[in-house]
């Protein structure tokens, strides 16, 4: 991937995780929609940093060719962004939300299970779409 398709996936990615975050942290928590609001931006500008840095270093780790990644190197993929991102963002979301160590484990544990799931198949998807329809094959020439 280069840079600029980096950067357009990046951006993809937290855009849609930014409102499906919003709408399910209103769904369980007693938070304002201020305070959720406000949270799921900090923690998306902090993921969107880790997600262009680890993608990076997955990818040389890993090869370049997305299509061919198997199920399990994808979990793999899915469970060390999250857990990377875990690090950070529970003493963020006590902080933040004014809550116990307990209530923000609680909430951190239910997005890491969403967003395992979700990265998983975002990613998945994402290399289709751009596979079958942004990737240029040269002309037949006659």
């Amino acid at each position: 991937m280069t840079h600029k398709s980096r950067i357009i996936h990046t951006l993809l990615f937290e855009a849609v995780a930014l409102v499906l975050l919003v709408i399910l942290g209103l769904a369980v928590s007693e938070s304002s929609v201020e305070s959720m609001t406000g949270l799921a931006i900090v923690l998306s500008l902090l993921a969107m940093s880790w997600n262009y840095f680890y993608n990076i270093f997955f990818d040389r780790l890993y090869g370049e060719n997305r299509i061919e990644r198997s199920l399990w190197l994808r979990i793999g993929h899915g469970l060390g962004f999250e857990g990377g991102l875990v690090v950070v963002s529970l003493p963020l979301m006590m902080w933040w939300l004014d809550v116990s160590f307990w209530t923000a484990l609680l909430l951190d544990i239910g997005a890491v299970v969403f967003f395992v799931i979700y990265a998983i198949l975002f990613n998945w998807i994402y290399d289709i779409v751009v596979a079958r329809y942004f990737t240029a094959t040269p002309a037949i020439s006659e």
